[in-house]
């Protein structure tokens, strides 16, 4: 059996003056307002969160980013759950998930989408979801796929749909950043492969990005898992919808 410690008032005097003394020097406070009424688990307080721009889409049908795909790749359902826009907070919070090792950034993100899929009818039926994957070099270098951040913030809110990072990304590409709708379309070839397609068979699958402009990395992806994984179905979820 697990022993535990038993603090003396000395101790909890001494612990408590510890933890006031390290949050003196490094705050933990709302990264949209400044509020320090937050908790350390994630990055915005409650009000922040709530003033968020919702998309809605995630329950919606028809919506914007499902007509993104239409005659490209057959997709059930797609949504995202916030719009990005330039210097918004969306962009803050995807630019300390990709760039500032923010992960918990990451697992906002995925609990608010797990939360609009846990309130939709939309996504009832879902069997596991698919990180969109990093080339293997470029993950070496931030250290994790924000893509699987995500996904794990999702599955807090969904525990019974499992996460299968089995796509793999078979060649670097350059870059994205920056470049507009149509550059990011003429650029993105993104090769996938599915290294163990039997565990999507017949399966309800959800393939989750950080964010969608043109579609065409999710196109690719989505490409590749109907024609390695025959799976029964495939839906699309992400972050942010660039508008």
């Amino acid at each position: 059996m697990p022993k535990y410690r038993i603090l003396t008032p000395l101790a909890k005097s001494i612990q408590q003056y510890s933890a006031g003394f390290l949050h003196l020097f490094y705050p933990h406070i709302c990264m949209q307002c400044g509020s320090e009424n937050l908790a350390a688990s994630t990055l915005l307080c409650l009000p922040c969160e709530k003033s968020l721009p919702y998309t809605k889409f995630i329950s919606i049908e028809k919506n914007s980013i499902e007509k993104i795909f239409w005659g490209r790749v057959p997709i059930k359902e797609a949504g995202a759950s916030l719009f990005f826009t330039k210097e918004s907070i969306v962009q803050s919070l995807l630019f300390a998930l990709k760039y500032k090792h923010q992960k918990k950034a990451g697992w906002l993100l995925g609990n608010i989408i797990g939360q609009e899929m846990l309130e939709s009818h939309r996504f009832k039926t879902i069997d596991c979801m698919i990180p969109i994957p990093l080339t293997k070099k470029k993950q070496r270098k931030r250290g994790y796929n924000q893509a699987m951040l995500i996904c794990e913030g999702i599955q807090q809110k969904l525990p019974h749909i499992e996460i299968l990072p089995i796509l793999r990304k078979l060649k670097n590409s350059t870059s994205q950043t920056g470049k507009g709708r149509i550059e990011r379309s003429l650029s993105i070839s993104h090769p996938f492969t599915v290294i163990t397609p039997h565990k999507l068979m017949s399966k309800n699958i959800v393939v989750v990005d950080d964010v969608i402009t043109t579609g065409a990395t999710l196109e690719a992806a989505c490409k590749c898992l109907w024609k390695e994984s025959h799976p029964c179905s495939i839906s699309i979820v992400a972050a942010a919808y660039t508008l």
